[in-house]
C-alpha cells in the first residue's frame, strides 16, 4: 500500500514477507507507509488482537477514505493502529473517529487536498477518556501521552495509506502544521465548572463521544489580570478578531479551549456555556473594509460568506455565522491563566460529533445553558 498504489489494499506487513535479516523499520520506510516516524512492525498476532478489539470480521468495511477513496476494512484499520503504536483498547475511539471523518458533512476529500493548513482535530469526551488513559490536563496539545499521540497518529496513517493524502501528491497544503502528525486531545471534564461538551449536545454523561473539526493550530490567549468573565472573554475575542484566519474570510466553525483557571474565573461570574458562546460571537469580528483592503483591491469580496453579512466598509463581519458555530471545551492543566482559539477551515467543512460504540444523543433539548452539569 505504497504511495503509487491506486487501490488501498492491506499491506503485506508480516515480517515473513521481508528477506531474512531485513531492518523492518527501514523496510516500511522504503514502501512509503510511514508518516515520517518509525513504525511499529504489525505482526499477525498484533493485527489479530486489534481486529478482535474492533469487533472481528477482518474484511468488514468501515468506510471509504478520500481523496483516493481506498477501502478501510477492519484489518486495514488494525494494521494502521498497530503501526501507530495504539493499544487494542483504543480501537473504539479510533473507529468512531474515522467514521466521523468520513461523514459527508466533514468533507474529508477537501480537507485532505486543500492548500490550507487545516488538519482534523479530535476531541474525546466521556468515560472512555479515563478508560484508555488519555491526557486532558497539562500539555494537553503536546507530547508525553501514548493514547493521545497514537490515536491521532493512527488517523493520520489511515489518511495517508488509505486516503492517499501524501504531501505533494494529493495533499496540496502549502505549509501544513504539526497537528498533521497527531492532533488529538480529551476534554478535562473533571476540572471544568461546566457541563461537558457532549452533554451540552444531548448525550448522557455516561456516554463517550468523538468530535472532529478541520482546524488550524491552537492560537494562545494569555490573560493574567482579569477576575471576571468579561475580562477573560475579551482577550479571547481579541485573538479571534484577526483578518487572516480562515474563519474571518470564509465563515464556518471554530473552537475555543478554555484553560481550567480561565474557566473557573468565568464560572464565578455565574456564566454558562450558552453565555460564553454568545458573548464570544457578539464581541468578536472584523470591520468589513479591513478584510478586503479598504477598497484597494476593487469591489471583490468573498461571496462564500453568508448573504446576510453587510457588504459595507464599516459593517461588523462576524468570525462565524452563529454562536452555535463556536465549539467550547475546557482542557489543559489547572495552573496557568491561558486558553486557546482554534480557527477552522471555513465554510467548506462542518464538524462532526459522533458517539463511541452505541452512544446516541438522549433526545430532547440540548443542555446549552449548562443546567444539566453534574
Amino acid at each position: 500500500m505504497g504511495k503509487s498504489d491506486p487501490i488501498a489494499t492491506p499491506p503485506q506487513t508480516d515480517a515473513s514477507q521481508a528477506p531474512e535479516g531485513t531492518d523492518l523499520i527501514e523496510w516500511y520506510y522504503e514502501r512509503g507507509w510511514s508518516d515520517g516516524f518509525p513504525l511499529v512492525p504489525p505482526t499477525p498476532e498484533k493485527i489479530a488482537v486489534a481486529v478482535a478489539a474492533l469487533g472481528g470480521e477482518p474484511g468488514h468495511l468501515v468506510s471509504r477514505v478520500p481523496p483516493r477513496w481506498g477501502s478501510l476494512t477492519r484489518e486495514v484499520l488494525a494494521i494502521n493502529m498497530v503501526m501507530a503504536g495504539c493499544r487494542p483498547e483504543y480501537a473504539p475511539v479510533v473507529e468512531a473517529a474515522m467514521l466521523a471523518l468520513c461523514d459527508a458533512r466533514f468533507n474529508l476529500n477537501g480537507v485532505q487536498a486543500t492548500t490550507h493548513m487545516a488538519s482534523p482535530l479530535l476531541v474525546v469526551n466521556g468515560p472512555v477518556r479515563k478508560r484508555v488513559g488519555m491526557n486532558a490536563g497539562c500539555n494537553v496539545f503536546g507530547s508525553g501521552n501514548r493514547a493521545n499521540a497514537t490515536i491521532g497518529r493512527a488517523l493520520r496513517l489511515v489518511l495517508l495509506n488509505v486516503g492517499g493524502g501524501w504531501p505533494g501528491l494529493l495533499d496540496k497544503s502549502t505549509l501544513g502544521h504539526p497537528g498533521k502528525y497527531t492532533y488529538c486531545i480529551a476534554e478535562n471534564e473533571e476540572a471544568s465548572p461546566f457541563a461537558p461538551y457532549h452533554v451540552e449536545k444531548g448525550y448522557r454523561i455516561e456516554d463517550s463521544t468523538v468530535f472532529v473539526l478541520a482546524a488550524e493550530p491552537p492560537h494562545s490567549v494569555t490573560n493574567h489580570f482579569a477576575n471576571d468573565a468579561e475580562g477573560i472573554l475579551d482577550s479571547i475575542c481579541s485573538a479571534m478578531s484577526t483578518i487572516c484566519n480562515n474563519n474571518a474570510v470564509s465563515a464556518g466553525h471554530c473552537a475555543v479551549v478554555l484553560g481550567p483557571e480561565h474557566a473557573v474565573t468565568v464560572a464565578k461570574s455565574r456564566w454558562k456555556r450558552h453565555d460564553i458562546r454568545h458573548y464570544l460571537w457578539a464581541h468578536s469580528g472584523n470591520r468589513w473594509g479591513d478584510l478586503y483592503g479598504n477598497g484597494r483591491y476593487g469591489s471583490v469580496y468573498n461571496r462564500n460568506l453568508p448573504v446576510w453579512y453587510k457588504r459595507e466598509p464599516d459593517a461588523r463581519t462576524p468570525i462565524v455565522p452563529s454562536p452555535d458555530n463556536i465549539h467550547l471545551f475546557v482542557a489543559g492543566g489547572e495552573a496557568g491563566r491561558f486558553s486557546a482559539f482554534i480557527p477552522g477551515w471555513g465554510h467548506m467543512s462542518a464538524p462532526v460529533l459522533r458517539g463511541v460504540g452505541d452512544a446516541r444523543p438522549a433526545g430532547g433539548p440540548e443542555c446549552s445553558d449548562g443546567a444539566c452539569a453534574v
